[in-house]
């Protein structure tokens, strides 16, 4: 049996997630573990969408954003699992939700994302984001699996 890469780069993560720009909020995965955990990486940039209005004399990555790019970590670990081909994930709950410090322009986003249980079609996962070795989010994410609309 052949294991799945360590990583994945930008094309390899839009195999799994159906996010495209400006949605796709995961640059790199550096660890993977199929169906178990994944840590990606978000490079934030001045460059970033949001910052145009979030704020424009002080920019601070929404945390909504944060979540969501947590969210995709999550999905990337559970979609990589060869028995979850062709699904998409939804993310359908939110618990728990921790803002530690602000993520701003040229921080690394670190994101570590375990799956803690799956029940039938529904993926439990733990997310914790992280500047610098330090805690800035964490949450407990419900995500929903579905045939892909155009598989």
């Amino acid at each position: 049996m052949v294991e799945a890469p360590c990583s994945l780069d930008v094309r390899q993560i839009q195999e799994l997630l159906a996010h495209r720009f400006p949605f796709l909020l995961v640059d790199k995965i550096t660890e993977l573990e199929p169906g178990k955990r994944a840590v990606g990486l978000k490079c934030v940039t001045i460059n970033e969408w949001f910052f145009q209005g979030h704020f424009p004399n002080e920019p601070v990555m929404p945390g909504v954003l944060i979540l969501e790019c947590m969210a995709q970590v999550g999905g990337i670990a559970i979609l990589s699992a060869p028995e979850n081909k062709g699904l998409t994930g939804y993310l359908v709950g939110i618990e728990k939700a921790r803002f530690r410090q602000p993520v701003v322009p040229g921080d690394q986003l670190v994101v570590c994302a375990e799956v803690t249980a799956i029940r039938t079609n529904i993926c439990f996962v733990k997310a914790e984001a992280f500047v610098n070795e330090r805690l800035v989010a964490e949450a407990q994410l419900t995500m929903a699996l579905r045939m892909q609309e155009n598989a």
